[in-house]
């Protein structure tokens, strides 16, 4: 029964994602040669047809890759490549639960390693064709190799507290775990902006001048502290634009992407910043934080049922129960459910980032807001003319048409 559902569910998502992709294209090519009226003296032809062909060549290589996934779910879970993996660990291994900790380790290295092709096709052909990418091969392998490292470092403790939790912690070991997880996931947001993300980008006081005047303004009116303003160097790797925060208490950081710097006058950055500050003040990333850890510990409960239950495992194509079957089933499952529910959740999003344009209105200004937008549109090559369904279902922001028009109304 559940093997039927669980494939009616995953034919659903791959037929509406890509019948959306569709839609999606077809938008874009149809505006691909007419400039939006409200965009016109700002956004040339040539960088909105840039936009739409680099749309489109995304597009193209998403459809590819949700195709790629969906055979590759199969042959893990009903193919029954789990099933092999997990048999091999512990013919390597006695101890039963080490023999799960590799069994995991070789199924992450087997689907990382299938899904590289199309990473470097995005990286190294879709990026570099439209004049993005500025990852070197050695850069790239070397990011590789620290993102294996730190999942070595970080994520195999993690999964062996988990399956001993699942093993000797009785019939309440979900709640354990959940903790656990919880715990772990709280520490990587104190841990990554002082330790981890410097192992693969530099940073770098903001120094004197106009553009931290500016910020240090905006900080004022928004009683906003924290342990300073940085510039990133994101141009090693891209030249996609950005601007961040991270941390919480005392230890929150102002991140600013060198190319935002490159493009973005002080009064623009100022405006950019005020809106990711609005998101802070609005209790945006705290309200975030609290659904996401509410629907984990949903999810732990529902993993603790799928567990106990012999006929989840044979479902998805494992005859032999244990706990690190579980952990892994339900996790390559449950996107697959929890896809339909994203229309919710961008919603609620595109919610956060118009009240968080609002914020910035009052504390910096509207207009250099929007200014800053259809420069950071057009820079990033950013389609003026989505299609409404797809962008209701997948968009966390608002469609450029909209929010220019939102900013214009409370400039």
């Amino acid at each position: 029964m559940f093997t039927t559902l669980f494939l009616i569910a995953l034919g659903a998502m791959v037929l509406i994602r890509l019948w959306l992709a569709q839609r999606q294209l077809h938008a874009v090519r149809a505006h691909r040669n007419h400039v939006p009226d409200a965009f016109a003296s700002t956004i040339s032809a040539a960088d909105h047809a840039r936009a739409a062909d680099y749309s489109a060549a995304k597009l193209r290589l998403a459809q590819c890759e949700l195709v790629w996934e969906a055979i590759v779910l199969l042959a893990v879970t009903l193919g029954g490549g789990f099933a092999w993996l997990d048999q091999t660990a512990a013919q390597q291994i006695s101890d039963p639960l080490w023999a799960g900790v590799l069994c995991i380790a070789l199924l992450t290295l087997a689907t990382s390693t299938l899904s590289l092709p199309l990473e470097l096709i995005s990286t190294f052909r879709i990026e570099s064709r439209f004049g993005f990418n500025r990852t070197t091969g050695r850069l790239y392998v070397s990011d590789l190799a620290k993102s294996l490292a730190l999942g070595i470092a970080l994520g195999l403790p993690l999964v062996a507290v988990l399956l001993w939790l699942m093993r000797a912690a009785g019939p309440y070991w979900w709640l354990f775990a959940f903790v656990t997880w919880a715990v772990f996931t709280l520490s990587l947001s104190f841990l990554w902006p002082r330790f981890l993300a410097p192992l693969f980008n530099r940073f770098r006081p903001l120094e004197a001048g106009p553009l931290r005047e500016a910020i240090e303004q905006v900080l004022i009116r928004c009683g906003f502290t924290s342990e300073g303003v940085f510039v990133m160097d994101g141009s090693r790797r891209s030249s996609h634009g950005n601007a961040y925060f991270t941390g919480f208490g005392r230890h929150k950081r102002i991140v600013l992407f060198d190319t935002l710097i490159e493009h973005l006058s002080p009064t623009e950055v100022q405006a950019v910043l005020a809106h990711e500050l609005g998101h802070f003040r609005l209790h945006h990333i705290r309200s975030r934080l609290s659904l996401i850890l509410v629907l984990a510990a949903i999810g732990f409960v529902i993993l603790g049922q799928a567990a106990a239950n012999p006929v989840f495992y044979q479902s998805l194509g494992v005859l032999k129960p244990s706990p690190q079957a579980a952990l892994v089933l339900f996790a390559l499952v449950i996107p697959v459910f929890t896809f339909f529910l994203k229309p919710l959740s961008s919603l609620w999003s595109r919610h956060h980032e118009y009240a968080a344009d609002r914020f910035a209105a009052r504390h910096s200004s509207a207009t250099e807001l929007a200014h800053a937008l259809v420069k950071l549109y057009r820079d990033n090559a950013s389609t003026l003319t989505p299609d409404r369904l797809y962008s209701a279902w997948h968009d966390s922001h608002p469609p450029a048409l909209l929010r220019i028009a939102a900013l214009k109304r409370l400039a």
